[in-house]
């Protein structure tokens, strides 16, 4: 059903709404925003209608059963006669999905009941599988677009987290990597000095290089005089 179907159905139902400039009331067609229209005026029309049992709000059914939608599909299609030995009272119905049993709402639906504008056969389980698949939109009509928000918040979640880690690795390597280690003082001075030998040493070694290289310069010049 698209959604211009769907506009024009609600429209098919008018409700009470106001008070309008004049403080009366008024009937308007429906909304899509609205309520389903209620079957009954008042709850004691509707325990009249049901054998004195006042059917509940079936909004949220399919969310408060295990079973959910199977539950609700299995009740309707499941009214039979009563076992031998079970007794059932004046104006209940037996069916076996229902707790005890024993059920005050009679059974509502039956093949051709309706007609189908695209011509699905009319039986009993296709309408008992319609109700319950709109019982379990009725009670999560945001479940789709939830759906959909949880699979993008999963996609950036998970671009963001391994951006996240290859910063971390790249950050933290040479913090991880070196290595930390305690000198005592006194070995410090020590390392100095040892140090400052090598260091002495090693300009002492210069200077020697040095001076053997200005030796054989000198070496070669008298050379070219002699």
């Amino acid at each position: 059903m698209t959604e211009e179907e769907a506009k024009a159905e609600a429209a098919e139902s008018t409700y009470e709404d106001g008070p309008d400039e004049e403080g009366k009331m008024f009937t308007r067609p429906g909304k899509l925003s609205d309520y389903l229209p209620k079957p009954y005026k008042n709850e004691e029309a509707a325990r009249h209608a049901n054998n004195g049992a006042y059917p509940p709000d079936l909004t949220y059914i399919t969310l408060a059963r295990n079973d959910k939608e199977d539950y609700i599909f299995a009740l309707l299609t499941g009214y039979c006669d009563p076992p031998a030995g079970v007794t059932i009272g004046e104006g209940q119905h037996f069916n076996p999905y229902f707790i005890g049993g024993a059920i005050g709402m009679a059974k509502a639906l039956y093949n051709e009941a309706i007609e189908y504008t695209d011509g699905t056969p009319a039986t009993a389980s296709q309408m008992a599988k319609d109700v319950a698949v709109f019982l379990t939109w009725a009670g999560q009509p945001e479940h789709d677009e939830r759906k959909r928000l949880f699979l993008r918040v999963l996609f950036y979640s998970t671009v963001t987290g391994l951006a996240a880690w290859v910063w971390k690795r790249n950050v933290w390597a040479s913090l991880k990597t070196r290595t930390v280690t305690y000198v005592p003082k006194k070995k410090q001075e020590m390392m100095m000095l040892d140090v400052l030998f090598v260091s002495k040493n090693l300009m002492a070694g210069m200077l020697m290089i040095i001076h053997l290289k200005n030796m054989r310069n000198i070496q070669k010049i008298v050379n070219l005089y002699v």
